[in-house]
C-alpha cells in the first residue's frame, strides 16, 4: 500500500477512533471531541473496524469537482483576456465578460486563472499603501477635490484634466468634469454645478495647487486666491492638505477611474471631451452604485444656496482689489466734473465712460 494523503482533521478523528477501540476512551467522550454526533460515533468506528484507517479520509479526495469549469472555457476566457482585456483588473474583467460575452465566471476564479497565467499579481506581489485615516461621519460633511491630468482617450484625443469631487464620508462621486487644465475657471464651472445639483457642502479638501492658495503671499495681497474668496463668499470652508497620502480618498478615486473610465470610454468610443462629459453622468451612477459606502451618521450636512442662483456668476468672477494713486485720483475728479458742467447733457444722454479706479465714478 503506498501513501495515504490525510489532512489534519482526518489524523485527529484516526487518533480519537483509536482509543475508542482499544476501550482506553468512551464512545460518548470521543464523540464530543470530535464534535460530532454518538451515532456518527459508531459509524466511524464501524467503517474503520472493517476498513482500517485510509477509509476515514474524505472519499471525495482526489476526484474532479462537479461544478469544475471545464479547461476548454478556461483557456477561451484567458484567450479573450489577453486579446481585448489584458490590462483588467479580475472584477471589471468578470463584468466585461458576462456584459459583452455572456460567459459568467465569479471574480475569485478569474483571479485564479489571471494569476496561474501570469496576467494579474496576487496582493502580495504588490506593494502595500498608505493606511487611509477615517472618514468623516456626515454626508456633505467634507468633499476632497482634484485634478487628474492623463490620457483620458488614450491615442484618440490629447491629454486633458478631470476634475473630481468625491464625499469623505461615502466615496461618492459627486461631480466629474474634463477641462483642459485645471485653471480657476474651470474649478468654478464644477463647482457651479456642483452646488445647484447638491448645495453647499460643510468643507472642501484640496492640495496646495495655486488655484486654492497662494504659494507666496505678501502684505499688499489678501492672501486669499479667486477660488478661496468665492467660497468665503459662499461660506464654504477650504482646507489644503500638506500630502497626497492626507487626501488619499480622491487619490485613489483618481487611480480607479483611470483604469476603469478610460476602459469604459474606450468600449463606448468616446473620443472628445464633449462626448466624455456627456458619458460621465451615467458612468457616475454605476460607479455610485457599485462602490459608494452608507456614512456612519444619516445626516446630510449639505446647505441651501445663500444667493440667489442665477447671481452665482457674481461669485465666480476676479475681482481684484487696488489702491489709487494721487495722479489716478485726479483723473475721477476731472471726469466728474466734466460731466457735472456739460451744458448739452440730459437724462437720455449717454453717461461719461465710468473710471474704472474709484468705486464713486463707476456707480454713475
Amino acid at each position: 500500500m503506498g501513501w495515504v494523503l490525510m489532512s489534519e482533521r482526518e489524523l485527529n478523528r484516526i487518533e480519537v477512533l483509536a482509543q475508542v477501540d482499544d476501550g482506553r476512551l468512551g464512545v460518548q467522550n470521543g464523540a464530543n471531541m470530535l464534535d460530532i454526533t454518538k451515532r456518527q460515533m459508531f459509524r466511524l468506528l464501524k467503517t474503520y473496524r472493517i476498513e482500517g484507517a485510509a477509509a476515514i479520509r474524505h472519499k471525495a479526495r482526489g476526484k474532479t469537482p462537479n461544478n469544475q469549469i471545464h479547461r476548454a472555457k478556461r483557456d477561451y476566457v484567458l484567450a479573450l483576456i489577453k486579446e481585448k482585456y489584458s490590462d483588467f483588473g479580475p472584477t471589471l474583467a468578470a463584468e466585461m465578460l458576462e456584459e459583452h460575452h455572456s460567459f459568467k465566471v465569479s471574480r475569485e476564479t478569474l483571479r485564479k486563472w489571471m494569476v496561474e497565467d501570469g496576467i494579474w499579481l496576487s496582493r502580495k506581489q504588490r506593494r502595500t499603501f498608505h493606511q487611509p485615516r477615517l472618514r468623516r461621519e456626515c454626508y456633505g460633511e467634507l468633499i476632497q477635490i482634484d485634478g487628474s491630468d492623463h490620457r483620458w482617450f488614450e491615442d484618440r484625443a490629447d491629454p486633458c484634466t478631470l476634475l473630481v469631487f468625491i464625499d469623505d464620508a461615502t466615496s461618492t462621486l459627486m461631480e466629474l468634469r474634463f477641462v483642459q487644465s485645471e485653471s480657476t475657471f474651470s474649478y468654478f464651472a464644477a463647482l457651479e454645478n456642483y452646488l445647484l445639483k447638491h448645495g453647499r457642502p460643510v468643507a472642501f479638501y484640496s492640495d496646495k495647487h495655486t488655484v486654492f492658495r497662494v504659494p507666496s503671499p505678501s502684505k499688499y495681497s489678501t492672501g486669499m486666491t479667486q477660488f478661496g474668496r468665492a467660497l468665503a463668499e459662499l461660506n464654504i470652508e477650504i482646507l489644503c492638505a500638506n500630502s497626497s497620502q492626507a487626501k488619499g480618498r480622491v487619490e485613489r478615486a483618481n487611480r480607479t477611474l483611470q483604469d476603469r473610465l478610460i476602459k469604459e470610454m474606450r468600449i463606448a468610443g468616446i473620443s472628445s471631451m464633449e462626448d466624455g462629459n456627456a458619458f460621465l453622468e451615467g458612468f457616475m451612477k454605476r460607479f455610485n452604485a457599485k462602490f459608494a459606502k452608507a456614512p456612519t451618521r444619516p445626516d446630510n450636512l449639505h446647505r441651501a444656496l445663500n444667493i440667489e442662483p442665477d447671481r452665482l456668476s457674481e461669485v465666480f468672477c476676479l475681482r481684484d482689489k487696488r489702491r489709487p494713486s494721487s495722479k489716478s485720483r485726479s483723473l475721477c475728479a476731472s471726469n466728474a466734473a466734466a460731466v457735472t458742467h456739460n451744458p448739452h447733457s440730459n437724462e437720455n444722454s449717454p453717461r461719461f465712460p465710468p473710471c474704472r479706479v474709484c468705486r464713486r465714478c463707476s456707480s454713475r
